[in-house]
């Protein structure tokens, strides 16, 4: 903590903070007007938009088939663009409003919350305003960043903005999972003298700097977002379509193109063949890890042995020898905090032989890649960070 303090000590006020989500943590809007619908069940039109993620209501058996249906993409490989699904109108509310961050359900049902912990601990503690400085930044997550150039615009100007209702106060961004790397490129693209004036530090919680084999995972067999009564499977057909699950795919700058990812008595997949298995043509596989040249406050968990409580990550799936590819794989577990391998969260380490700013680096053994939102630990470290 002497290294928090002896860096806060140059500061003059409380920094304003944005919150930044990673993927699955915008709530998302729909609007449709559709000629046909996957079941009868499902409505085609809707006078308005209304709340599409998270709704628990439509998680449930038949209706999440209109659900998947209204949410996934089409790619066209002509354009190497995604779109949304005939007489689907999608959109991202709240911009800049710290609560759609908060909750991604809008009802605010504990299910729900995201930000939430770490909001009531900036207002109850240490007196930040929501919308005033406390803001928030949603985007859509299912699109990778060739497609989320509006995000990066409006992200700076949300900075640009937060600063000057502060009282010219530099921000501090707090970013979860994928909104580290989001985050990172947008400020990559601002030269040194704006990140001096604006940027009064970087905090990300176990963000994916170089992928994460989960993504393998969801390709392969899907997701069922930690809910007992969801369907993997079922989910996957919608999962799949996002081009962010590939943009998540362990990156070439920390895993070999020699490293089995998918292994079987048939074929083993590499980075260098991986395509193959995904069976995905929109895949692109880079994610960032070079220098952001602010200051980086790295929280992450790391497996430490002689602790009870560990956490893991696969680092492999493994199929039978006979089983087929389209069955269910062994996952293979190695050190992570349960949704991002250890490799890729230790990325941001990386950075300190290339920039002059300072990057701390903080693990919190056993947890994991959600607590980490509301771990008390966590939270308290985050207070050291921005107290004055």
């Amino acid at each position: 903590m002497q290294l928090v303090r002896s860096w806060h000590a140059k500061t003059k006020q409380i920094s304003p903070i944005i919150l930044v989500p990673g993927d699955g943590g915008s709530q998302v809007e729909a609007r449709i007007n559709k000629s046909s619908v996957v079941h009868y069940i499902c409505a085609k039109i809707s006078n308005d938009y209304f709340n599409l993620w998270l709704n628990m209501e439509l998680l449930v058996p038949v209706v999440i088939d209109c659900f998947i249906d209204n949410l996934k993409l089409n790619y066209d490989n002509v354009t190497r663009t995604t779109s949304n699904q005939p007489g689907v109108d999608i959109r991202i509310p709240g911009w800049g409003n710290p609560f759609v961050v908060e909750y991604i359900d809008p009802s605010r049902a504990s299910p729900g919350s995201y930000f939430k912990d770490i909001g009531n601990m900036l207002v109850n503690d240490l007196g930040y305003i929501r919308n005033l400085s406390i803001r928030g930044a949603p985007y859509d997550f299912r699109k990778g960043p060739s497609e989320n150039e509006e995000f990066f615009t409006k992200l700076k100007t949300l900075v640009e903005e937060t600063y000057i209702m502060n009282n010219n106060t530099p921000v501090t961004l707090l970013v979860h999972s994928m909104g580290g790397p989001m985050t990172l490129i947008m400020l990559q693209r601002q030269s040194q003298k704006w990140k001096d004036k604006y940027i009064n530090a970087f905090i990300t919680l176990s963000a994916v700097w170089a992928g994460s084999v989960k993504a393998i995972k969801v390709f392969a067999i899907g997701d069922d977002l930690g809910a007992y009564f969801l369907r993997e499977s079922v989910l996957r057909d919608e999962q799949i379509t996002s081009p962010s699950l590939g943009w998540l795919l362990p990156s070439k700058l920390l895993w070999k193109d020699t490293e089995i990812l998918v292994q079987s008595d048939q074929k083993n997949y590499t980075l260098s063949n991986l395509q193959q298995f995904c069976i995905y043509i929109y895949i692109y596989i880079y994610i960032y890890i070079c220098i952001c040249m602010c200051t980086i406050f790295c929280f992450i968990y790391i497996h430490k042995r002689s602790r009870l409580k560990f956490v893991f990550i696969f680092f492999r799936l493994y199929y039978k020898p006979g089983t087929s590819i389209n069955g269910y794989p062994k996952l293979i577990v190695g050190d992570g905090d349960g949704t991002v391998n250890i490799r890729s969260l230790e990325a941001c380490t990386l950075w300190q032989k290339s920039q002059v700013q300072k990057i701390y680096n903080q693990s919190f053994p056993g947890v994991d890649h959600t607590e980490i939102l509301r771990n008390r630990d966590v939270l308290t470290y985050i207070k050291a960070v921005l107290k004055v």
